[in-house]
C-alpha cells in the first residue's frame, strides 16, 4: 500500500471512530436530559403532595344541589385553580381544587355550580359567596388584564379565590354585576341577620 493510500485509510479511520465518539455524548447528554426532567417532575410531585397535606383541614368541598334551581347565567371556558382569598400564588390543591380543567359555570338562586369534566365537580352555595371581580392572574397564571372572573368565597374558616376564564371573556362583566347584585352577598355573609339586627334596635330605641 503507498503512502498516500494509507495516509486516507487512517483518516477514514479517525473520521468513523470521532462519529461514534460523537453519538456516544449524545446519548449521554440525552439520558441527562431526561434524568434532570424526571428529577424536576418528582420534586414538583413532593411539592404538591407536601401542600396538599398541609392543607388536610380543609373540609370536602360541596357537592352539587339535587335541584340547583333555574340557571340565571352559563359560562363554558377554563378552571385555572383557586388560591388563599387575596393570595394569588397562594395555591389550593386540596380536594382537586389545584387541578386545571375545563369547566361549565352554572349561576342559579341557589349559588354556583362549577362542573368540571375530568376533575372534581363543587357548589358554592348562595351565602358563601363574597365578591365577583375581573383579574388578570391566579396560580401563577398570568392572562390579559381582566381576562380572569375571580369569585371570592368562603369555606370553612377560609376565604377561597377561583379563577375562571369565559370561552367569550365579555360574559366576565355580566358575572361580576350579578353576582354583586345578590342581596344576601355581605362581609359576614349573612346581611338578612344584620338587617334584622338593625330592625331591632331601631324597635328599641322607638320603645326608649
Amino acid at each position: 500500500m503507498t503512502p498516500a493510500l494509507s495516509n486516507l485509510a487512517s483518516l477514514a479511520a479517525e473520521q468513523k471512530s470521532a462519529e461514534v465518539t460523537d453519538w456516544a455524548a449524545r446519548l449521554g447528554w440525552v439520558a441527562g436530559l431526561l434524568l434532570f426532567i424526571a428529577f424536576v417532575y418528582w420534586l414538583m410531585r413532593q411539592g404538591w403532595k407536601w401542600r396538599g397535606s398541609l392543607q388536610s383541614d380543609l373540609p370536602e368541598l360541596p357537592t352539587l344541589p339535587k335541584t340547583p334551581g333555574a340557571p340565571v347565567l352559563e359560562l363554558t371556558g377554563r378552571y385555572h385553580g383557586s388560591t388563599t382569598a387575596g393570595q394569588w400564588l397562594d395555591r389550593i390543591v386540596a380536594h382537586g381544587l389545584g387541578v386545571r380543567s375545563r369547566v361549565e359555570l352554572t349561576l342559579t338562586d341557589e349559588g354556583v355550580a362549577v362542573v368540571r369534566p375530568g376533575a372534581q365537580d363543587f357548589f358554592i352555595p348562595r351565602d358563601r359567596l363574597r365578591e365577583a371581580r375581573l383579574d388578570k392572574g391566579i396560580a401563577g397564571k398570568v392572562l390579559a388584564e381582566g381576562g380572569l372572573l375571580v369569585l371570592t368565597w368562603a369555606h370553612g374558616d377560609q376565604l377561597i379565590d377561583s379563577g375562571f376564564r369565559s370561552d367569550h371573556a365579555a360574559e366576565h362583566t355580566a358575572w361580576v354585576d350579578a353576582i354583586s347584585n345578590i342581596s344576601d352577598i355581605s362581609s359576614t355573609g349573612n346581611p338578612d341577620n344584620a338587617d334584622n339586627t338593625d330592625k331591632t334596635m331601631t324597635t328599641e330605641g322607638t320603645a326608649r
